[in-house]
């Protein structure tokens, strides 16, 4: 919420929404109860969504509906087959599931939690997979062709499997590198198979789109949050972050700054 402000495109009293950008990075501030931002920063708070909700889904949750965006503005649609999430258990990719299976997708959540099975089934997961069935280590240039899309937030040889897995004239959204930012592929998949690579950036995307991907989280696109968000006080956030960093955190934790 601004408590004040030095332009007239805001208020006191206007609620709003700040990811991306250099927040974060070279600016300090985003565990703080006051910040000062750039006004070309912030995003009014939609209608349908509530302040807590907005950083529910947060910067992963922005990423993951840019990611869907991007494949169905290059055609993915409910009947082109079936969509895989890579690291469906983490902040991009639950919410990724959740978008997808909202909307009607046959969604395959790919992780290596195999007790986390039931959570992944609740936000939408038709079917689920291990981390080793998504990491093929053949060193084939191509495998059978499934995936009529791909949410990949991992990077690494998962995306490149995922890229060989993809059927013809597949699309796979890249937006991630927690296993890896290299990147071992052949061309095969994209001359043989068609396959497009969809690069997918949350951090310097036009204002435009950012307001257009925050009323489809607020409206068409929003599901159930109750069961993947968790709070924490800012007491509890190094351990948290330290856990997010092993890989131990599902879903989206909520920083409660007034605990």
């Amino acid at each position: 919420m601004i408590a004040t402000s030095s332009t007239s495109q805001f208020g006191a009293g206007d609620q709003v929404i700040v990811t991306g950008f250099d927040l974060g990075m070279n600016t300090a501030g985003g565990f703080g109860q006051y910040i000062s931002v750039p006004a070309s920063w912030a995003v009014k708070l939609p209608q349908g969504l509530t302040l807590k909700e907005s950083m529910a889904y947060g910067t992963a949750g922005l990423t993951a509906a840019l990611c869907v965006m991007r494949l169905m503005a290059f055609g993915l649609s409910k009947d082109s087959g079936e969509v895989l999430v890579t690291g469906a258990t983490g902040g991009v990719g639950s919410v990724a599931v959740g978008i997808l299976a909202k909307l009607g997708f046959d969604v395959v959540a790919a992780t290596g939690k195999t007790d986390e099975k039931d959570f992944l089934t609740q936000l939408g997961a038709k079917t689920i997979i291990s981390r080793e069935e998504a990491n093929d280590t053949s060193g084939r240039p191509l495998q059978k062709g499934r995936w009529a899309g791909v949410v990949d937030a991992v990077g690494g040889n998962i995306l490149a499997t995922a890229i060989k897995s993809t059927k013809y004239g597949g699309l796979v959204a890249a937006c991630g590198n927690t296993m890896s930012a290299d990147l071992a592929v052949s061309v095969y998949p994209f001359i043989l198979r068609g396959v497009s690579l969809l690069g997918v950036d949350s951090v310097e995307i036009p204002m435009n789109t950012r307001l257009r991907t925050w009323q489809k989280l607020a409206h068409d696109w929003k599901f159930d949050l109750s069961g993947f968000v968790s709070e924490c006080a800012l007491e509890e956030l190094s351990p948290k972050i330290d856990l997010i960093l092993k890989g131990g955190i599902r879903g989206r934790e909520v920083v409660d700054l007034s605990r």
